[in-house]
């Protein structure tokens, strides 16, 4: 049996006529709407925008009519069986489906009690309308039906708006693919479109240019920005025989490379799967309203059903007392709140999480969120600001700091290396003039070299060092502090000596400790994921207080980890910016992206931080919790009224007021309709008082 990647119910893959085949991936369906959805949720939203607009033109008429037109109940009743007919049957149509539906895979849900009290309020009112005698009583239930598919619908549209993103980010990875790429066959360079490289051609790449498929560097050196894909923030130096990852960007160098996987075998193309696969593999959270319906259907038919025969064989008033009782238990028990009781909530928590810098996107992602109990962070982009910055500048004897940055900044001058930005935006910081040098080389993965005076400069690693036959024991001690604070060794030489030695890595964020401060005080436990080395993993864990990370993980690893996680019991937020976390954040039971990272993160994740504050991912846990303690409310306060309501919609009553009371019902609903709405309403309000570090 498969699984509707949309409503989460079962279908039988033998018997299934919808399915869709989506990059060798099959999905089978239970309706045309679901399919719809998945295939193309801006058209359902569309058709829901279209469905709310006509109820709701349809609606405002008829609770005119019914309430303040002086017209005689006759004619009246026929314009608003007019009215209501198309509500009842064109636009909530969805609600007989999902009655369908629900039956067919027993379990009551929302659909069941929306269909089984608008049809029993619209059926008992038609019948009046035409047969007028019939009952003893002449009110009708239409505007009952009517607002009832309204306020649902509406509540329903704005689930849909917050929901379908996932095609979206699919296709902004996919288009982050390069469509044409410079094969070389027989001597002679042709561009080709990416989709006709095959495994073994020779391909050029030109500095600035995009791989265009995962290939392994036969000829030259460069260094190739990863960061989309490993979180590096620092280029990944390529010399012959190391592999290149399709879609990263080239840098300073000119490439020749072999092509080893194409088409969907690319570790973007993988990427992209495990998107597709984390988001539909989701188990959908069945909504608080549905859990409640699923209880509250069969409760509310058999109790209608009581009254019914209970008047008709022991009270002996007839079949048409009878009948009305059972459908004035029906009709009175479907709570029209319901339609607001979440959006309301939603609608004033995002506004308030808006107004503290975060954007959740619906209401599935708020449940989760305030659930949450583990919260994993990216590293680099989000922990750290995402590039490098000179951290410490450790001179030799009888040198000064400045000089040592003054000869290191000079020599970097004629290099497009982050480090010599690095470098050069330190000098400037300290005000430090810098002379133009001459002679500039690189040597990719190793270091820069260059005049500066009459004197050669060299700024390099140990390896560089080495090669030159530059001694550097006496600064061995200061390299190792460097390297064990998890940073970037650089060793500066003037004229074959070693003068100092500077240090270099992707600096803290403000807000990171804070944040997880913050975060951990809430009883979450947070754990760092990244792809970079152990020992600068290590050195920003210990900085930010962080007690269990994970290094040296690729983009699939990160997901798999997030899985484990999950697999243990946890409710896991994952924190990320980049496009290497977009599986996890996809996987992860809530997906928090930094807004300043790329799309494909924001688009993946279920929440969205609108600045690089990380104390907005504990105000999105806490505003959570309360947003869905509000719901909670609400929802008790959309069942109390109608539920009251149900003994003397059954007849409790009858024996002090008689049988005239079932002339008053439909008022009752009405009131109850009006009351429970301004309840939930009103209560979703008090959301507005919420502030960041206020409410537990």
């Amino acid at each position: 049996m498969a699984k509707d990647p949309v409503c989460g119910m079962y279908v039988d893959e033998k018997t299934a006529d919808l399915k869709a085949d989506v990059r060798g991936v099959t999905y089978y369906f239970c309706s045309e709407s679901c399919m719809t959805e998945f295939l193309a949720p801006e058209k359902e939203i569309r058709k829901l925008e279209v469905s709310v607009a006509a109820a709701a033109a349809l609606s405002v008429p008829i609770l005119l009519i019914t309430y303040f037109s002086p017209v005689k109940a006759q004619p009246r009743d026929y314009l608003l069986l007019v009215l209501a007919a198309p509500v009842q049957f064109g636009v909530g149509w969805r609600f007989y489906r999902g009655t369908y539906d629900s039956i067919k895979n027993r379990m009551g849900n929302m659909d069941v009690l929306v269909a089984l009290g608008t049809s029993a309020a619209f059926g008992y009112s038609a019948v009046v309308t035409f047969a007028p005698g019939l009952f003893p009583f002449s009110g009708v239930y239409f505007d009952t039906s009517a607002v009832i598919v309204t306020l649902i619908l509406a509540g329903r549209y704005l689930e849909h708006v917050t929901r379908g993103r996932a095609s979206a980010a699919v296709r902004k990875l996919v288009n982050l693919q390069p469509t044409m790429a410079h094969r070389l066959r027989g001597g002679v360079e042709s561009e080709v479109p990416v989709e006709e490289v095959e495994v073994g051609d020779v391909l050029l790449v030109r500095p600035g240019e995009k791989i265009p498929v995962d290939s392994v560097v036969i000829e030259g050196s460069s260094g190739v920005d990863e960061s989309m894909i490993t979180g590096e923030s620092i280029p990944a130096e390529k010399n012959p025989g190391d592999g290149v990852i399709g879609a990263t960007i080239n840098g300073s160098g000119l490439l020749k490379v072999e092509a080893t996987r194409v088409g969907q075998d690319t570790t973007l193309s993988q990427i992209v799967r495990l998107v597709e696969e984390a988001q539909v593999g989701k188990a959908p959270i069945q909504r608080l309203a549905d859990r409640i319906a699923s209880y509250f259907v069969p409760v509310v038919v058999l109790a209608a059903a009581a009254a019914g025969f209970s008047w008709f064989f022991f009270g002996h008033i007839g079949v048409d007392l009878a009948t009305l009782a059972f459908v004035s238990v029906v009709v009175i028990a479907c709570p029209c709140a319901l339609g607001v009781a979440t959006p309301a909530a939603l609608l004033v928590g995002t506004s308030k999480g808006a107004q503290n810098g975060v954007l959740i996107k619906g209401g599935e992602q708020l449940e989760r969120a305030g659930k949450v109990d583990t919260v994993v962070f990216d590293k680099t982009g989000t922990l750290t600001v995402g590039k490098p910055s000179v951290a410490a500048v450790m001179p030799s004897e009888g040198r000064s700091e400045e000089d040592v940055l003054r000869l290191a900044a000079s020599v970097e001058k004629g290099s497009e290396h982050p480090l010599g930005g690095a470098i050069a935006a330190e000098a400037e910081r300290r005000s430090i003039t810098v002379p133009d040098p001459t002679g500039f080389q690189a040597t990719p993965g190793e270091g820069v070299a260059a005049t500066v005076g009459a004197k050669r400069v060299v700024l390099g690693n140990r390896k560089m060092m080495a090669r030159l036959g530059i001694g550097i024991s006496a600064l061995e001690p200061r390299l190792a502090s460097i390297e064990e604070a998890g940073q970037t060794a650089m060793v500066l030489a003037e004229e074959g000596v070693a003068v100092g030695a500077i240090g270099a890595a992707d600096t803290v964020k403000p807000s990171a400790e804070a944040a997880v401060s913050a975060i951990k005080r809430m009883g979450v436990e947070v754990i760092m994921l990244t792809g970079d080395n152990p020992r600068t993993a290590a050195a920003v864990a210990k900085k930010l207080s962080i007690g269990r990370f994970v290094a040296e993980v690729p983009p699939q690893r990160k997901e798999e980890v997030i899985g484990s996680l999950q697999e243990e019991g946890r409710v896991v937020a994952m924190v990320g910016d980049g496009i290497n976390d977009a599986p996890a954040l996809a996987r992860a039971d809530v997906g928090i992206a930094i807004g300043s990272g790329t799309d494909i993160a924001k688009e993946t994740g279920g929440i969205v931080l609108i600045s690089d504050d990380l104390q907005g991912v504990a105000t999105a846990i806490e505003l959570s919790r309360k947003t869905l303690a509000k719901i909670r409310q609400n929802l008790f306060w959309a069942f109390a009224y109608n539920a009251a309501l149900i003994p003397v919609a059954a007849g409790a009553l009858v024996p002090v007021f008689g049988v005239q009371m079932y002339g008053y019902l439909p008022f009752l609903a009405a009131g109850a309709m009006a009351i429970s709405s301004a309840t939930v309403i009103g209560n979703s309000l008090l959301l507005f008082r919420f502030r960041p570090g206020q409410v537990a």
